[in-house]
């Protein structure tokens, strides 16, 4: 495994846990009642400032009832195409799983399955990550939100997406962007039966913002 592999993964790490207890609709205070892990760590390591140790990986994947190479992204079996950061949501039909010792449930919701591949690899400031929602046979129930720490700029490529942020309903359509305190509660969802949504989220783990410039026109760049 190359270095840049290692990298890779590494930076994957924190999204891919994001995206695993909350395709369980699992909260960080559950999850670190559960584990025994604090929740200051759970957030760091979700939001990329702290990098995981095995023991603490150890604990979650037995939580989420997943693997080691699934929360790696290194799975076998892995089906052609399927983009980084993907975490397997439960088989069309089945039931939800149920919770033996300390694993958390994983309900069965529209939007699991959600696609979540890392731009940046470093820890702290902005983070970057490019999200894919699977296709949905009908328009879903209105997305589950969550709160935690935070900024977040959110750019739609393809599609349409669902996001209940507060009290406000918007769908949003390709071009358009939104930024919002991820201390408000907000969830999203693909808008509706029309194929996948692909967005780009930048994060402020500590409530970093974009800073936008506009050149004055005819001037050059110093």
């Amino acid at each position: 495994m190359t270095d840049d592999v290692v990298a890779d993964a590494l930076a994957a790490m924190g999204p891919r846990l994001r995206t695993a207890r909350e395709q369980r609709g699992a909260t960080l205070t559950g999850v670190s009642r559960a584990t025994g892990i604090s929740l200051s760590t759970l957030s760091r390591i979700e939001t990329g400032r702290r990098k995981p140790t095995l023991e603490v990986l150890l604990r979650l994947a037995k939580a989420y009832d997943i693997s080691l190479d699934e929360l790696a992204g290194t799975a076998p079996g892995t089906a052609p195409g399927t983009a980084p950061g993907t975490v397997p949501g439960p088989a069309p039909g089945t039931a939800p799983a149920a919770a033996a010792g300390s694993r958390i449930p994983m309900p069965q919701r529209p939007g699991d399955g959600k696609a979540v591949l890392p731009l940046t690899r470093y820890v702290g400031g902005l983070h970057a990550h490019k999200h894919v929602l699977p296709p949905v046979d009908a328009t879903p129930a209105r997305p589950r939100q969550v709160s935690h720490d935070g900024y977040e700029w959110l750019c739609v490529l393809y599609g349409r997406l669902w996001l209940a942020l507060g009290e406000q309903d918007l769908v949003l359509s390709a071009g358009e962007v939104v930024e919002f305190d991820t201390r408000t509660a907000h969830g999203v969802a693909n808008a509706g039966p029309d194929g996948p949504v692909e967005y780009l989220v930048m994060f402020g783990p500590q409530g970093e913002r974009l800073r936008p410039r506009t050149p004055a026109p005819g001037r050059a760049a110093r």
